[in-house]
């Protein structure tokens, strides 16, 4: 048996959180100095890390934010101040220089947490996992992530076919564009979370 019905909503509700195709532009901006061969390992290093993540959330994450005393808000506004500062570096054109992202691992931070694997992608699946009463609900919303993350994997991999077109010039444009979505969406994650708070005050 298969809950389809359950199957369909986890897997939407996960790729609309989780965003694949617009990941696109911080993927391809974070990997502008790399090689081919490093951007494809990359992305599916990304895909696997938050898988990783998502898998974790889903089996301990309630209990992993209670003893940590850890509220959802806590969780989101820590997550958008971090895309904030990747954000600014992208705007700042620091991310562009080879001796910034050489040595780094983008796809552990930000790429897999918390661009991917974020607060909001955490909490749905914690809220998945509570509608789980049998075996057939727990494959399909296990189906669901690891369905999504083979899509997470399939759009990064073959986005950077795009570098083909675009250029050094086409990178650097989007480098700017992406800096300035995750700084929006890192500013968003804050202000959720402020308001959170405050209605908890």
């Amino acid at each position: 048996m298969f809950d389809t019905t359950l199957f369909g909503t986890a897997f939407i509700t996960l790729f609309v959180i989780m965003d694949p195709p617009g990941a696109v532009p911080v993927f391809l901006a974070l990997t502008s100095g790399r090689s081919k061969r490093d951007r494809r390992h990359l992305a599916l290093q990304a895909a696997a890390v938050s898988l990783v993540v998502i898998s974790c959330f889903a089996v301990f994450g309630q209990q992993i934010l209670n003893y940590l005393g850890i509220s959802v808000p806590a969780l989101e506004g820590s997550g958008g101040l971090l895309l904030l500062l990747v954000a600014l570096e992208l705007l700042t054109g620091r991310a562009d220089q080879p001796s910034e992202t050489t040595d780094v691992n983008v796809a552990l931070v930000p790429l897999g947490t918390p661009l991917l694997a974020g607060p909001g992608a955490i909490v749905a699946v914690i809220l998945f996992v509570q509608r789980i009463h049998d075996a057939a609900d727990f494959l399909a919303v296990a189906a669901a992530i690891v369905l999504v993350h083979v899509a997470i994997w399939l759009t990064l991999r073959f986005s950077v076919n795009i570098l083909r077109v675009i250029k050094d010039s086409g990178v650097t444009l989007v480098t700017r564009i992406a800096g300035l979505l995750l700084a929006a969406i890192a500013v968003q994650m804050v202000a959720t979370a402020s308001i959170a708070f405050a209605k908890l005050a």
